[in-house]
């Protein structure tokens, strides 16, 4: 049970999705003109990874890492009915985050093994705090949200190993990805349908979601398959089948959420484009192996699409929810998640096509850039400030 709340410090450590949303969002606009201008040749990084590494690796362990520990944060409390993390402890697992963005940008005064070492702690110390409140709360059915997480702490440490003895990271970057992709599967699977079924029945619909069953979970046997098989070998004529395979299953549990009722509520209906994603990274997967597209398209439909617009949607309704704001997006951020679908496109379909000087991969950085920027203009404010209003609960 939740004891009475005493905090009387700052709004922004008041909870976990506020630094972390905030910071992700920051980090988001500020880390890809960084990579566009070391991309053209304009700057170069320091630290142990090289260019294309320290960008792979940011937008997984920088960026979704970010997200992913704003969300647990602000999540656990419900699961559990503990309070949250908050003040100094936050502001401490904030400061290891900076620290370890600094010490893979070469901007600290280490050496690499002392880099890799403060990079992970951030990982580390967020598994052992959801850890701590799960345990404590008793909530044991939730315990298995710990797996993806250490995963991707093991993923880090491999990245880093990786580009430490071999010059360039192989399995690292593709398992970084994974593994967000199956925290999308996983929860995503939850609480999407759950939102549209909440929304539909406020509208007395007659069709509602289909409930979590045997066949969400044959979804995710597949798709962790093909994951697994696109990591170790992208392409083995065994990524075809399982990449192909997970596609369809995983477009056919798409439908049976209702997503194309949900036109009326952009923000709900992001929820459902994002995850749109996953079956479209999952074919690209099968297509890359049979060489029908470039390598780094399943990367950049799974990053790109499935990854930054399900956390964007999501740090847009948890962030109104627990703020005390109506749950409508509004024509700014249904703009802001239209951008990352067209820079999604633009990065796989546009490069190498030129127009006016300018090929996909700066067409993406400018719509990335931009649709976080719009966020952060809009949602910045929320984060800072205190909260109004009644707490909507359907909101994570």
């Amino acid at each position: 049970m939740k004891t009475r709340d005493t905090y009387r410090g700052p709004a922004l450590f008041s909870y976990g999705f506020r630094p972390f949303f905030l910071f992700a969002g920051v980090f988001a606009v500020a880390v890809m003109p960084i990579w566009w201008l070391i991309w053209r040749g304009e700057v170069a990084i320091g630290g142990h990874f090289a260019p294309t590494d320290w960008h792979i690796h940011e937008m997984i362990f920088g960026y979704g890492s970010a997200v992913v520990a704003g969300f647990l944060f602000t999540a656990v409390p419900n699961w559990t009915g503990r309070m949250p993390t908050r003040g100094w402890p936050l502001a401490i697992l904030l400061a290891i985050w900076v620290a370890g963005r600094a010490g893979v940008a070469g901007l600290l005064p280490v050496g690499p093994i002392a880099a890799v070492i403060i990079d992970q702690m951030f990982l580390l110390a967020v598994a052992s705090m959801i850890a701590r409140e799960i345990m404590a709360g008793r909530n044991w059915r939730n315990l298995k949200v710990l797996v993806p997480v250490s995963l991707l702490w093991g993923a880090n440490i491999v990245f880093h190993v990786e580009a430490l003895t071999q010059g360039v990271s192989d399995i690292g970057r593709r398992l970084g990805i994974a593994l967000l992709i199956f925290l999308i599967m996983l929860i995503g699977g939850r609480i999407v349908p759950s939102f549209t079924r909440n929304w539909l029945a406020q509208g007395r619909s007659e069709r509602l979601p289909v409930a979590f069953n045997r066949y969400d979970g044959a979804c995710i046997l597949v798709g962790v398959t093909a994951l697994v098989s696109w990591v170790v070998m992208p392409f083995h004529a065994a990524s075809v089948l399982a990449g192909s395979s997970a596609a369809i299953l995983h477009l056919i549990r798409l439908l049976r959420w209702r997503g194309l009722a949900t036109w009326r509520s952009p923000l709900l209906l992001m929820l459902h484009l994002a995850s749109l994603m996953v079956p479209l990274g999952f074919a690209s997967i099968g297509a890359g192996a049979a060489g029908l597209v470039g390598p780094a398209a399943s990367a950049h439909v799974l990053g790109i699409g499935a990854v930054a617009g399900m956390t964007l949607a999501v740090m847009m309704r948890a962030t109104m929810g627990h703020t005390g704001r109506p749950l409508v997006a509004g024509p700014w951020l249904t703009g802001a998640f239209a951008l990352i679908c067209a820079a999604t496109l633009a990065r796989v379909g546009g490069q190498g096509v030129s127009v006016g000087g300018l090929d996909g991969v700066d067409v993406s950085v400018f719509l990335w850039t931009l649709a976080f920027g719009i966020y952060l203009w809009h949602v910045a404010p929320w984060l800072i400030g205190p909260k109004v209003g009644r707490k909507d609960v359907s909101k994570v």
